[in-house]
């Protein structure tokens, strides 16, 4: 019986390799076909690292009580716009506004005495002393007043530039103490990508440029800062990528930044040399006796117009650019120069 089993493997084989043979046969009977070539090239390249970071505006900031009083009047929507300047909270203090009365009043006062020493000193009724003591009190006073004025002013709070209101702390009647945290304010017309840049990698120079990725979307960016210091927790650095202008990304997105980590040596072909067959990727090699020959490949990336190759094909070999649909292994090629 196992006699018997191996002379039918060995028959079955014999008829499966008659099959393939008018197959191929058939291929290498094909006209030669005019195709266009390129070479495979060893180039050195730079290798990049992605580095996960979130879009930011380049202007925020937290707006904050600076003095102490209770929230009154009708308060920004989350998510309003408003302009540089632009009222956003009013503080009721009245101990500021009769602390501001009290030192006008007095400083009313030290200007009516002044006016009457003076007088009196024309009449040689009082001391030339007299009257600079009272000139020194006045300034004390005019100081007091513009101090009082000054934290008068701190209860209208307003927009320190143009943003979008991204978060609320305060309602209408809470009592906000001096310091206390009242909106949040981000800018729209600036937006960067932070990133924390893990020590092992370069510090660069600001102004370098570096690619994005935000939802698949390359944006070119503009290095703005780092940190020179590493967080001893973390061992990153912080650094800020500049967007460009009218970039569609929204702040607190998902974006990927390819940090430069050092260079490599690389196999590259135009990327319409490869076509694919499901999940296979392969090209036509030309041989030495100027025939097609399908490989299957492995890419690892684009630089350009043109495919990083990790396995499959060599350097210096000759590949089928833009190949045609009937394009067969095996058949003859007329390489056009």
């Amino acid at each position: 019986m196992t006699r018997r089993l191996v002379l039918l493997v060995l028959a079955l084989a014999g008829l499966t390799a008659c099959r393939r043979t008018p197959e191929r046969t058939a291929a290498a009977d094909l006209p030669a076909l005019p195709v266009s070539t390129a070479r495979v090239e060893s180039a050195a390249l730079v290798r990049q690292q992605p580095v996960a970071g979130t879009v930011r505006p380049a202007a925020r900031a937290t707006i904050a009580a600076r003095v102490t009083g209770v929230v009154s009047g009708p308060l920004p929507a989350l998510g309003a716009t408003v302009e540089a300047g632009a009222v956003l909270v009013i503080l009721g203090a009245d101990e500021v506004r009769a602390r501001l009365a009290q030192a006008r009043a007095g400083l009313d006062q030290l200007d009516r005495e002044l006016a009457r020493e003076r007088t009196l000193l024309e009449r040689n009724a009082t001391s030339p002393e007299n009257v600079r003591l009272l000139e020194d009190r006045r300034h004390a006073a005019v100081a007091a007043v513009d101090e009082a004025t000054v934290l008068q002013s701190y209860t209208t709070v307003t927009a320190p530039f143009a943003g979008v209101i991204t978060r609320r702390l305060v309602e209408t009647g809470d009592l906000a103490a001096a310091g206390a945290p009242l909106l949040e304010l981000e800018g729209t017309t600036r937006l960067r990508a932070e990133v924390a840049i893990p020590e092992s990698l370069d510090l660069l120079d600001p102004g370098a440029t570096l690619a994005v990725e935000a939802d698949g979307t390359p944006l070119p960016g503009r290095l703005a800062e780092i940190s020179p210091a590493a967080d001893p927790a973390t061992r990153t650095r912080l650094a800020k990528v500049d967007l460009p202008a009218g970039a569609a990304v929204r702040s607190g997105q998902f974006v990927r930044v390819l940090w430069p980590a050092g260079r490599t040596t690389a196999l590259l072909i135009p990327a319409n040399a490869l076509t694919r067959f499901g999940q296979l990727e392969q090209v036509f090699v030309v041989t030495t006796t100027n025939r097609a020959e399908l490989r299957l490949v492995r890419t690892g990336g684009r630089e350009g117009d043109r495919l990083v190759i990790l396995s499959g094909l060599a350097a210096g070999e000759t590949v089928v650019t833009g190949p045609a649909p009937t394009l067969s292994d095996g058949q003859p090629l007329e390489v056009r120069r």
